[in-house]
């Protein structure tokens, strides 16, 4: 991407309060999920990884993903 603003003649088209607002919301957990994911790899960088005892098995953080999204997704009949 380009570092160079955007032409001055070129207006910015504002958004609705409401847009904004879910943007700003978007953009903050955003923001949290990347400090966690940043705060796991400073721990594994300072103390190395963990044992395999204290770790959960992919196929169980996968199943319990997709009941997740099952459950939040309406049947089809």
């Amino acid at each position: 991407m380009s570092e160079q603003p955007a032409p001055a003649d070129h207006a910015r088209q504002q958004l609705e309060p409401a847009a904004a607002d879910g943007l700003r919301a978007y953009a903050a957990k955003t923001r949290a999920s990347a400090d966690q994911f940043a705060a796991v790899l400073e721990d594994i960088a300072a103390n190395g990884l963990p044992s395999v005892e204290d770790c959960t098995p992919w196929e169980e953080l996968r199943e319990t993903h997709l009941a997740r999204l099952a459950a939040q997704r309406p049947a089809v009949a």
